[in-house]
């Protein structure tokens, strides 16, 4: 994963110096050196980056003005000779805060924080967008035995965890598909409130529910638990579909 960024600082050392930093991180691209907030405002608003490392005592537009009105996909990386600004500092979100003079270890600790932050991010976009079109064409693929299994949404019935695998039970009395995966990961691709996690072992397909007694979902002969962590969720389903 790139990074792009850009440094905001009126000392001139302290900006090459970051400079030289920012080459010797392979995942950091370089956008621009600015010596003031202002003259970034001009040339970020259209060509924005990923991380600004940001001066905070500076002219016309101080680094905490600034970082507020930022996009909130921007994130900061403080900078500053003034170890009274880092409260402000988290105020405003910052991800790193550094005191000058700073090492290159400590540069490179904080970019390698930015970078977990970023892929999180990333990976929690690509499964919600996951999410949105499995939701949509109303199917998903899942590998079982070696072969890919097409599962349409509309027969799953609920899914088990099973140790390391999960079990897709279906209408009709079709044979269940395992498959090698955890509860949390098809959980995320799956679309909400239609299917719901009831219990760490279970999701259930809402819309299947026929009846719910003591906590329980009941499946025919099959009991479905609701645990605590999990009963607030289920109710408020319950509730915005119940006529008393």
């Amino acid at each position: 994963m790139i990074i792009t960024c850009a440094i905001i600082d009126d000392e001139p050392l302290a900006a090459a110096l970051l400079e030289s930093y920012a080459k010797k991180v392979p995942f950091l691209k370089l956008q621009g050196s600015f010596n003031s907030a202002v003259a970034a405002m001009r040339q970020l608003r259209d060509n924005p980056v990923d991380l600004i490392f940001l001066d905070i005592q500076m002219p016309e537009l101080s680094g905490l003005e600034f970082a507020r009105i930022l996009p909130a996909r921007t994130k900061v990386i403080f900078t500053t000779a003034f170890s009274q600004y880092a409260i402000d500092g988290y105020k405003v979100n910052a991800i790193g805060y550094m005191l000058k003079p700073i090492a290159f270890e400590e540069f490179k600790e904080v970019c390698n924080k930015a970078l977990k932050l970023f892929t999180s991010d990333e990976q929690s976009a690509d499964a919600a967008n996951a999410g949105t079109r499995i939701g949509q064409d109303r199917f998903l693929f899942l590998k079982s035995e070696y072969k890919l299994m097409r599962i349409n949404l509309d027969d799953i019935t609920y899914i088990e965890g099973v140790k390391d695998y999960v079990k897709v039970y279906l209408d009709n009395g079709k044979k269940p598909v395992m498959s090698l995966m955890s509860m949390k990961k098809l959980e995320e691709h799956l679309p909400t409130p239609e299917f719901m996690r009831t219990h760490r072992s279970f999701i259930v397909h809402m819309s299947k529910v026929r009846v719910v007694d003591h906590q329980r979902i009941s499946f025919d002969n099959i009991l479905i638990p609701i645990s605590d962590s999990y009963k607030d969720d289920v109710q408020a389903f319950l509730d915005s579909h119940t006529v008393l």
